[in-house]
């Protein structure tokens, strides 16, 4: 499902380059949690960013679900990324002007061509499963820190995507509300059979995942499967972290 290749990403900082990513090579297949871990610095902002097609390599490429996407020109980019990627940011990116069910509906209105009706459908479930079939017509400044972003999962996961990409998506929540989102996101995952790919540095996080991918200085230095990962995330195995 996703495929990386020779990725390497360097940056001109004054008369210098600094090379954030050295040389990667790795494959997700289809319906895999895998999280990407390392210190800040490590790289792995970074890649998620080459992986969602917000940035463009140095050097090397990256597959999804069978095309290449870091040389396409926008237009086609943006229609890769709309019918195959679904995106969880730390801090939400919600629509302010837009109430939780217009958030959520937001791509099926820019990528799909169903009905409408569908959509509304969809949008709809999907909120009352994350817990906020109260909340359809809140808009974010009245929702606090966890309901947005629950908000923001429904609206990864409302068209279906083979793929979703998460970037700390726990990281500006308490534990209380850390630990709902991530329970959230672990049944979507398993319920729509999506890909998902995980940014932390949190090594409590990591556990849950099928394979963990530990990134140093713009190099993976480890890339294990989890032989045992947690399933649901208990408040007792949460909170130890």
């Amino acid at each position: 499902m996703i495929s990386v290749v020779g990725l390497r990403k360097s940056i001109r900082n004054g008369s210098r380059t600094v090379d954030i990513l050295k040389g990667i090579d790795f494959s997700v297949p289809k319906g895999q949690f895998a999280a990407i871990m390392g210190s800040s610095g490590s790289g792995k902002s970074t890649l998620l960013g080459l992986l969602a097609g917000l940035d463009t390599p140095s050097a090397g490429d990256v597959h999804l679900n069978g095309v290449a996407i870091s040389y396409l020109a926008e237009d086609k980019l943006a229609q890769v990324r709309g019918k195959t990627l679904g995106f969880v940011f730390q801090s939400y990116q919600l629509i302010p002007t837009l109430t939780a069910l217009e958030n959520v509906l937001l791509p099926y209105e820019l990528n799909s061509d169903a009905p409408e009706s569908d959509g509304l459908a969809r949008a709809k479930q999907l909120l009352v499963s994350v817990g906020l079939g109260d909340r359809l017509d809140h808009y974010p400044v009245q929702l606090s820190g966890g309901e947005q972003q629950r908000v923001a999962l429904a609206r990864a996961f409302v068209l279906r995507p083979p793929i979703v990409l998460a970037d700390e998506p726990t990281g500006n929540l308490d534990t209380v509300n850390g630990k709902a989102v991530l329970d959230l996101l672990l049944n979507l995952n398993k319920i729509e059979g999506t890909t998902l790919v995980l940014v932390t540095h949190d090594p409590v996080l990591a556990t849950f995942a099928d394979r963990r991918i530990v990134l140093r200085d713009g190099l993976v230095v480890s890339d294990e499967l989890n032989e045992a990962p947690v399933v649901q995330p208990s408040d007792e195995t949460y909170l130890s972290g």
